[in-house]
């Protein structure tokens, strides 16, 4: 990997990770459509996935440093909203177990059998489906709900939804996002509770790989850790866009991602398929 790919490779990561367009469908697809040669299973590649997802954590934690305080406050029964605070943090625990369930059992099947930038592609264009006929669903319901009023029902759905992002071209925030504005919440809560179930995700993947460098001897190159940085600081821009976005808008604000990953999606597609 050149010094310029694996640069782009970090930007990409850092804004469709958090972002509801599929990180894993463009890490699948854009190699493919560029014409990359990446071996995937060289020594430094791991390492370097590693690093660039523990960037994204680290942007999280430091965005969100303040939720995650409140939440260890709350559970030894202080802080200025200990009752609420320590729902949430259940809450989190709850809709982050469906994904860690079927992550294990199922991650490597998946991967076997959907890792193909073809497929990937087609379920991007899915992914942009969902985002759009979330929003049609979310319009028939009322959006009064705060997430002090998510209910364990919601979280759970919430969950499950995000087992969704097992298939490449499946954004992990997306599904979260719809889940949790049909659960009754609006766009910037739905938003704010993605990111806050992202980072335990995110951390748990990064921990699961860190044996297997370890057991490898790899070592972290210079590359790997200025990809590392640009992904933590890519991403960190992402979370306060967003965050800005979905506060001033709460009516089809998931749409225009949607109108993204059909074109983004079609226009890959139709290129592996005439180039192969």
């Amino acid at each position: 990997m050149t010094t310029l790919q694996a640069i782009l490779t970090a930007i990409i990561q850092g804004i469709t990770e958090l972002f509801p367009v599929s990180s894993l469908g463009h890490a699948v697809i854009l190699p493919k459509v560029l014409g990359w040669d990446i071996d995937q299973h060289a020594a430094d590649f791991l390492p370097f996935l590693v690093v660039l997802h523990l960037g994204t954590a680290i942007a999280l934690l430091a965005y969100f440093w303040r939720d995650w305080f409140d939440f260890g406050m709350s559970l030894l029964g202080r802080g200025a909203r200990p009752v609420q605070d320590r729902k949430l943090f259940f809450l989190l625990v709850l809709a982050t177990m469906p994904a860690v369930v079927l992550g294990f059992t199922l991650r490597k099947m998946l991967g076997d059998i959907f890792g193909s930038p073809a497929i990937a592609a087609g379920f991007l264009i899915v992914n942009g489906f969902v985002l759009y006929f979330g929003e049609k669903l979310r319009t028939m319901g009322q959006q009064t709900q705060t997430l002090d009023d998510l209910t364990w029902k919601g979280a759970l759905a919430i969950g499950f939804a995000q087992a969704a992002a097992l298939f490449p071209g499946i954004s992990r925030s997306g599904v979260t996002m719809v889940g949790g504005i049909l659960a009754g919440l609006h766009h910037k809560d739905a938003a704010r509770f993605s990111f806050l179930l992202a980072t335990p995700i995110i951390i748990g993947a990064t921990v699961l790989e860190a044996p297997k460098l370890l057991h490898s001897g790899a070592t972290l190159g210079g590359l790997a850790i200025l990809s590392g940085v640009t992904a933590g600081i890519v991403a960190f821009i992402s979370i306060v866009g967003l965050m800005r976005y979905f506060k001033g808008h709460d009516f089809e604000a998931l749409n225009p991602f949607a109108y993204y990953c059909w074109i983004a999606g079609a226009l890959g597609l139709s290129y592996i398929v005439v180039f192969g």
